[in-house]
């Protein structure tokens, strides 16, 4: 007697493009939200937890970005970053670049950066971590495209205190874990990167940012794969 095989069919998956991933903070909100990630960076990116490719970024996107059915996109914020300007440190922008690159790929897109670069994003949304519960402020903003929108959670007034930027985070404070900051292992927990190193958590997008917006990024990307 012969009995019918079980087939397990694995949930559809969309695929997500995480432009300049870093160690993968977006990544991980992503996966949760149920993309299928795939990371691209033109360093080599050891803790990248999925699939990761090296190379440029921007050239990768205008090639391949209408492979995927979705893009993130996190250019590098160190050209509209305070402490990079205070320091006389130069860096390229290439936020029109991507933007353009984004555009062409026909795709629902995200554009992460920082506020010093919100006069260049086009109607940018801000996410803080107050909205997510989480201990530490970390504005970070966002232009969406490709017929993509999405609402923000109700921004809560910033009553804990923050502590300096770099210094310890005393109990019940809030940490701004950037620069040379101490205590890794709690800016791992407060924001939930538990595989990254100081160089990746002080330019991480926390993941619970994307994973708000992957969820309702996910509609648009079912869409676009059904009708290709």
């Amino acid at each position: 007697m012969t009995y019918p095989a079980r087939i397990r069919r694995r949930p559809f998956r969309p695929r997500l493009l995480d432009a300049f991933c870093c160690q993968g903070g977006a990544a991980r909100g992503y996966e949760l939200a149920g993309f299928d990630v795939t990371g691209i960076d033109i360093n080599p990116q050891l803790r990248y937890p999925y699939r990761f490719i090296q190379g440029d970024a921007v050239a990768f996107i205008r090639e391949h970005g209408a492979e995927y059915d979705a893009i993130h996109a996190s250019p590098p914020c160190q050209h509209d970053s305070e402490c990079q300007r205070i320091q006389g440190n130069i860096h390229p922008d290439l936020i029109a670049p991507t933007r353009a690159a984004l555009e062409a790929a026909g795709r629902p897109w995200v554009l992460e950066n920082v506020k010093g670069a919100v006069p260049k994003l086009r109607g940018p949304v801000m996410l803080c971590g107050g909205m997510f519960s989480l201990a530490t402020y970390r504005h970070r903003y966002f232009e969406t495209g490709g017929g993509f929108t999405f609402t923000p959670p109700a921004h809560p007034e910033h009553t804990a205190p923050q502590a300096k930027m770099g210094r310890p985070v005393p109990e019940g404070w809030y940490g701004q874990y950037v620069g040379n900051f101490s205590g890794v292992p709690l800016a791992r927990r407060v924001m939930g990167v538990e595989w990254m190193n100081r160089d990746g958590i002080r330019e991480c997008i926390p993941p619970a940012y994307t994973e708000w917006i992957g969820r309702q990024l996910l509609n648009a990307a079912v869409r676009t794969a059904v009708a290709a």
